[in-house]
């Protein structure tokens, strides 16, 4: 039933929101140089990998300059960038990334393999599930970029303290992945998109 509903709105948003598509692709390609979409690998359902794809909010190659974006006026990120990010615009894309079977509306946020190589055995059951564009942690931690421009050591911060409480919140939905905390998860992503 939820497989349904992802691919119904995914659709949907794509039909609809398709013109406001084209308008995100004219600012991006005129504003900076590089690809509209960005791809990166992370790792979804069974630890297999695959590509997941972003509207482009950062100068080309700033990636290699760090995996983490830390505050919301990271140097690496476009002006466009900068406000796709603050409204959760860049996520658009994954809704291909839905209708492929990679991911669902709702489920763990995917991560990177560099960091799914810290997770505990435990940790790994997030990865028995389809990775998703929002879920619990998604909603809790909307500003983790600035938590993380607080933290003396970033990255360490993000492994030692963010990410485990990510993944305990990751479980909630996958212990009770009713329809209810499906439309609820995504009602309080919307709500937070504005706050």
């Amino acid at each position: 039933m939820l497989r349904f509903f992802d691919l119904f709105f995914s659709v949907l948003a794509l039909l609809v929101l398709s013109p406001f598509f084209l308008l995100i692709c004219l600012l991006i390609k005129l504003t900076s140089k590089g690809p509209i979409v960005f791809k990166q690998t992370r790792v979804g359902k069974n630890n297999t990998d695959f590509q997941l794809y972003k509207f482009r909010t950062m100068y080309i190659n700033a990636h290699n300059k760090g995996l983490l974006t830390v505050g919301g006026r990271d140097k690496r990120i476009t002006t466009v960038g900068y406000y796709l990010r603050k409204f959760k615009l860049d996520e658009l894309p994954q809704l291909i990334n839905v209708i492929k079977g990679d991911m669902s509306i709702v489920g763990p946020r995917p991560e990177l393999r560099h960091y799914v190589n810290y997770y505990s055995v435990e940790q790994m059951r997030v990865l028995n599930v389809v990775p998703g564009i929002t879920d619990y942690a998604s909603i809790k931690y909307r500003n983790e970029n600035e938590l993380l421009a607080k933290a003396k050591h970033p990255e360490e911060f993000y492994i030692r303290h963010i990410m485990p409480e990510k993944i305990r919140l990751n479980t909630v939905f996958i212990n009770n992945p009713s329809l209810k905390a499906y439309f609820t998860i995504i009602w309080y992503t919307f709500i937070g998109i504005f706050k």
